[in-house]
């Protein structure tokens, strides 16, 4: 359908018979003007004229080479999808525009006909010329717009589709043309950042250069600069206090010194009585 509406956008920009120039240009890039010639069966000149036509709206882009052997130039030409893509939706925009001011003159307005010349007016043209035609003096018909209508009212619809799915195809061309432009900057930049890393290695070595000159005249050996060690930092670990264990052996030992004070003192209060001596008569 794409190459449908640029062969009519082309016939309708550069003239008839020129739309054939789109099969040959379609999805390829840099075809020799000379293949065109000889495929239109045309001359170079008359190629070249519809070329520049289309140049003109932007819808061809050109490169040329000189020709050692013969020493001219010979020019590649490719088809702008983008641009030819835009003009398309553009075009079928305008006569939709076009067909909706169409029908809305036919649903509301009056059109008369001259059957024998086929000749149709509008309401005020019939009545200047007292409804009779001009060529033949007849008398003019009310014409009959039913039909004028229907299929006026089919061409909006069958423009619409057409138009909806030029959009679609154009968004999908947009958007490879933007990753495209994308790539583009993102590698010119890493060039850029390239260059200034190799600038600025080549003014240190520069500099380093002309210390290393100053110093041997002053008679000083100047030392490299040793490179800083990174050191890791060691997190320390929290010591978990241990509660101290009982200590079993003092514990017995002091029971058993309790027990024996226990014992003395139980000793001490317990008095020994003395037998009682007898007395003599």
């Amino acid at each position: 359908m794409q190459e449908k509406l640029l062969f009519d956008l082309v016939e309708e920009l550069a003239g008839e018979e020129t739309g054939r120039i789109v099969s040959i240009l379609f999805n390829k890039k840099n075809v020799n003007e000379f293949l065109i010639s000889r495929k239109m069966e045309l001359t170079i000149n008359q190629v070249r004229n519809i070329l520049y036509k289309l140049s003109n709206f932007g819808l061809v882009s050109f490169i040329r080479k000189k020709d050692n052997k013969k020493g001219w130039y010979i020019y590649y030409w490719t088809l702008n999808t983008e641009k030819s893509l835009a003009m398309i939706e553009s075009s079928l925009q305008k006569k939709i525009t076009e067909l909706q001011q169409e029908l809305q003159r036919r649903e509301t307005e009056r059109f008369f006909v001259c059957k024998p010349c086929g000749i149709e007016t509008t309401e005020a043209l019939a009545l200047e010329h007292g409804f009779s035609c001009e060529e033949c003096a007849e008398v003019y018909n009310l014409s009959d717009n039913t039909k004028i209508i229907r299929e006026t009212k089919s061409k909006i619809t069958k423009k619409q589709r057409e138009h909806e799915l030029i959009k679609i195809e154009l968004a999908g061309v947009r958007e490879k043309i933007k990753k495209k432009r994308e790539r583009a900057y993102k590698k010119i930049d890493k060039a850029k950042a390239e260059k200034r890393a190799e600038e600025r290695a080549a003014r240190k070595k520069e500099r380093d250069k002309l210390k290393k000159a100053e110093a041997k005249k002053a008679g000083k050996t100047i030392k490299p600069k040793a490179k800083k060690k990174t050191v890791k930092k060691k997190v320390a670990k929290k010591k978990t206090a241990k509660k101290p264990a009982k200590k079993r052996k003092t514990v017995k030992k002091t029971i058993k010194k309790l027990k024996k004070a226990v014992k003395k003192k139980v000793t001490k209060k317990k008095v020994t009585k003395k037998p009682a001596k007898k007395r003599k008569r």
